[in-house]
């Protein structure tokens, strides 16, 4: 293959990883600032009085929501399960169903952090080729045009390293804003399967506190 034409390809694809680490910052931001939005929300609303999700307000349960289609198996369950384990196991299940939801696409970004320099690397020594292929099929032994060559060759390197830091803040912000809302959603089941009255051998905060370490 050509390698000036292969060049050309590898910037075609880096701006393609460009485009899609913006789109996917941009969506992912916005998803997470819904969601912890109505996740704070559900946990002023998640007084003693709710019992199932119909006890919510409607602004709530109107608008669908991460949060509130976690909690809701819980929230619908608990007056039927017959022990607190299956509402425990329940509980387990409804967050790690949540986590896929949340990081969904986060891997694109962690894959454009590691190949959007290699990209940029190779098409550099594409670049380099190209240049002395042509400097010696014309026979030219200026310093300047080897210069300006090797410049639109390193101009790669230069693009993909960008992307690549663009890539790793915007993936660390939303790893950052992620942890956060997983820590309101844990909040937010413990509190939901809460048993609505106290139980005979303990109080309603030690069961809270022993269904804790289940996350850690």
């Amino acid at each position: 293959m050509n390698a000036n034409l292969l060049h050309d390809i590898i910037f075609y694809v880096m701006y393609a990883a460009l485009a899609i680490a913006l789109v996917i910052i941009v969506e992912r931001a916005l998803y997470f600032a819904y969601t912890q939005r109505q996740a704070r929300r559900l946990e002023q609303a998640l007084t003693p009085d709710v019992h199932r999700t119909a006890d919510l307000p409607d602004e709530l349960t109107q608008r669908n929501s991460l949060p509130l289609a976690v909690i809701s198996p819980v929230l619908d369950q608990k007056h039927r399960a017959s022990d607190r384990e299956a509402i425990g196991d329940l509980i387990d299940a409804q967050y790690l169903l949540s986590k896929p939801l949340m990081a969904r696409g986060l891997w694109l970004l962690e894959t454009i952090v590691t190949a959007a320099p290699l990209l940029g690397l190779l098409g550099t020594v594409m670049g380099i080729i190209e240049t002395f292929k042509a400097l010696a099929a014309s026979g030219v032994s200026e310093p300047s045009l080897v210069s300006a060559g090797m410049g639109t060759a390193l101009y790669a390197t230069g693009l993909g390293i960008a992307i690549a830091l663009l890539c790793l803040v915007g993936n660390n912000y939303l790893q950052s804003r992620m942890e956060r809302i997983n820590e309101l959603l844990k909040v937010l089941l413990i509190r939901a399967g809460a048993p609505t009255s106290r139980p005979e051998n303990g109080s309603r905060e030690q069961w809270v506190d022993s269904e804790a370490p289940r996350y850690a």
